[in-house]
């Protein structure tokens, strides 16, 4: 049963569609496993397995944008 809700979940996360990073419309869909596809600005890249963003991409651009903030500084 707990595999079943597990199941269902993962399908419903990889056919939501997403905003797109690049121009911020809610186009961005799961066109095979890790890889996603803007309808909007035709971008394809590679993401997480059911969802775009995984919590370690996420982390790591956080991470990133910190750092290039304190070198302008």
């Amino acid at each position: 049963m707990i595999k079943d809700l597990e199941a269902k979940s993962d399908e419903i996360s990889q056919h939501t569609k997403y905003t797109c990073s690049f121009c911020e419309k809610t186009k961005m869909k799961r066109k095979a496993v890790g890889i996603w596809h803007c309808g909007s600005c035709m971008k394809t890249v590679a993401g997480g397995i059911w969802t775009y963003n995984t919590t370690s991409a996420v982390t790591v651009k956080s991470a990133i944008r910190r750092l290039k903030e304190l070198k302008d500084q």
